[in-house]
């Protein structure tokens, strides 16, 4: 028989870096630093992933959403599940700069900067 099998480690290494990769890029190509970011809100895979993609690109703790630690990793829906919990809680205001990532099967990324 065969079993779909993951690898942790390989997982982890390509996902930070790509979180910190898609980030750069999109701050880069719009004139902007991570000290411009008022809130990140990454997709929520696990907690490790993303302290170690915030620790790349200097963004602190403070400035991201964290809803893995309540839901866990809610797939495709993760993005929009912590934009509305950080909407809900005044976590995001007119003028903030937000900046959302994700990454999925296939190893598929993105990210969007919104002008709230």
């Amino acid at each position: 028989m065969h079993y779909a099998k993951m690898k942790g480690n390989e997982v982890f290494k390509v996902a930070v870096r790509m979180f910190a990769e898609c980030a750069e890029k999109i701050l880069t190509r719009n004139g902007f630093t991570s000290d411009d970011v008022s809130l990140f809100i990454p997709h929520q895979a696990n907690l490790r992933i993303i302290e170690a993609a915030c620790k790349r690109v200097s963004l602190p703790m403070e400035r991201v959403f964290i809803n893995v630690d309540r839901y866990g990793n809610t797939g495709a829906a993760s993005v929009y599940v912590a934009l509305e919990e950080a909407l809900a809680a005044g976590r995001i205001k007119r003028g903030d700069l937000v900046l959302m990532a994700a990454f999925g099967g296939g190893f598929a990324w993105g990210a969007v900067l919104v002008r709230w």
